[in-house]
């Protein structure tokens, strides 16, 4: 028997993303969005409404950052999300979060956020989708495993829970994609 609710914005699982970007003074800022994804080969998705001060940012400069939230910023990450850049210029500062410029675009990384998609901006669309084009992928050395690429146990990303409002850790593994499935054929 399976139980109905109605419409609901409920998504398994929704990413923590903190988008990164400079105001027109070069100040740093940092919105948690957790509507966004993959949209293209090499693109990524964001749906931001206009009143952020990321969305005026993105449009400015044409560049931003997205981090990985992971298990040791929840607080952070968190408050960069219910609290606005319009209202508090500093609110990275007040989170703890120092920045360091982007190489490869024009908006702030997060230093101890440790994997970055830095994106151009490509287009936003009338309903308030921005989409960015994926031109560097950095990440901290920390969380390099041994095969040389990033260690989703040692990033500990964080997940949005939209039914309970919470952020859960992301489990162990529990297949191998592109080969678990051949064992059908």
């Amino acid at each position: 028997m399976r139980k109905n609710f109605g419409k609901q914005t409920w998504f398994y699982p929704m990413p923590v993303l903190i988008v990164g970007t400079y105001d027109e003074n070069g100040v740093p800022n940092a919105m948690n969005a957790a509507w966004g994804g993959i949209y293209d080969f090499n693109q990524i998705m964001l749906s931001l409404s206009e009143e952020h001060k990321t969305t005026k940012n993105i449009k400015a400069k044409g560049a931003f950052t997205v981090s990985f939230a992971d298990a040791a910023h929840v607080v952070e990450a968190d408050y960069v999300g219910i609290v606005s850049g319009n209202d508090v210029p500093n609110k990275l500062e007040k989170a703890g979060f120092h920045t360091e410029k982007s190489e490869f675009v024009d908006a702030p990384i997060i230093k101890e956020l440790p994997m970055t998609l830095e994106c151009k901006l490509v287009k936003f669309n009338e309903d308030g989708i921005v989409i960015g084009e994926i031109v560097n992928v950095s990440a901290d050395e920390s969380i390099i495993g041994e095969d040389g690429l990033i260690s989703p146990e040692k990033l500990n990303p964080i997940a949005y829970d939209g039914v309970h409002k919470t952020y859960l850790k992301l489990g162990e593994k529990v297949g191998n994609a592109f080969s678990d499935g051949k064992k059908i054929k």
